[in-house]
């Protein structure tokens, strides 16, 4: 096991700087000027861009700007806007936690809801609960993220009026005190139900939509699974032998199907962060992704960088974690 996971974070090393080669390359292969943004936009002489391309660095060899950028980038250190003038890794640490809250419980949300339906529609193979669900997971991979919200706006917000269409908290309401940087649970380490309430309705349209896509996957996952388990021989032996069937199916069924599931559900978390741009810009949800289309809009190539590296670690970071946990759940893909 422990030689396996060595493996894995080797080969996370080079997979890290293959990367940050790749977004090196692509930022300034990029339109625009970088170094006139800084220097006022269009406004900026020539002698403002030249030195503000000086102090950029972006009048050196580009294998010296890399060299420095990957010595940065290895301290901790992504630059700054050349907008804001503030450090990247603090705008990162302000805008990420909205991100994470924003996932965590699509993920959530698309687990405790996609996996049952999974099951039930795999134990009913066949019959009209199955057919519907498959049409349900069929709708759900394609139908955009976009559109699903939208929907979702006109529907509960418009229509219905008993959901907030953006933001994380009511306009009158101030964030709690940062703990963690997600409002639902800082409020509730305050004992704060009113911001708690605020947090959690402002939190669910994004959700949903966002889970929309990995719930269908999830549940398409689980159904393909279990159906190709209860098919061996040792599930038709403890029939066989008189086993109630919900044992049959969570105890020796579902067991042996999860290694696959999980790698699913590890794989639909970074999807999930990656899908969170177009979702955090239709619901003026304040994160990471909301943050990475500003940068885009204004041509700030090294803000858009840090996003861009931090989010391809993160994700390769939690394929070795799904690595690692499958491997532990079934020893032999570690062999």
């Amino acid at each position: 096991m422990l030689p396996y996971v060595a493996r894995r974070l080797a080969a996370l090393v080079f997979v890290m700087l293959g990367m940050s080669l790749m977004m090196f390359v692509i930022s300034h292969a990029l339109p625009g000027d970088p170094a006139r943004v800084a220097a006022g936009g269009v406004e900026a002489t020539t002698e403002m861009v030249r030195l503000a391309r000086e102090q950029l660095g972006l009048d050196r060899p580009l294998l010296v700007q890399y060299t420095l950028y990957l010595e940065r980038l290895l301290s901790g250190d992504f630059g700054r806007s050349v907008v804001t003038r503030r450090r990247i890794v603090d705008d990162l640490r302000e805008f990420f936690p909205a991100t994470i809250e924003l996932t965590g419980a699509a993920v959530g949300f698309a687990c405790v809801l996609g996996v049952p339906l999974g099951i039930i529609s795999a134990v009913r193979r066949g019959r009209l609960s199955d057919h519907l669900s498959r049409l349900a997971f069929l709708f759900g991979i394609s139908m955009p993220v976009f559109w699903l919200g939208l929907v979702a706006i006109l529907v509960f917000y418009v229509l219905l009026g008993v959901l907030p269409a953006g933001g994380r908290l009511d306009y009158l309401l101030t964030p709690p005190p940062h703990v963690t940087g997600l409002y639902t649970v800082d409020s509730l380490v305050i004992g704060d139900t009113g911001r708690f309430t605020s947090a959690v309705r402002h939190l669910v349209l994004p959700a949903v939509v966002l889970s929309s896509v990995s719930l269908a996957f999830i549940a398409r996952m689980t159904r393909s699974c279990l159906l190709e388990v209860l098919g061996e021989d040792y599930v038709r032996t403890a029939r066989a032998k008189g086993v109630r069937e919900s044992l049959v199916i969570y105890k020796h069924a579902l067991r042996n199907a999860a290694v696959p599931i999980l790698i699913t559900i590890g794989l639909q978390l970074g999807t999930l962060m990656g899908g969170a741009v177009l979702t955090e810009t239709i619901f003026t949800w304040p994160g990471i992704g909301t943050y990475a289309v500003s940068a885009v809009e204004n041509q700030d190539y090294p803000a858009l960088m840090g996003f861009a590296v931090t989010f391809s670690f993160l994700y390769a970071a939690l394929n070795v974690v799904v690595d690692v946990l499958a491997s532990w759940l079934n020893p032999r893909m570690a062999a």
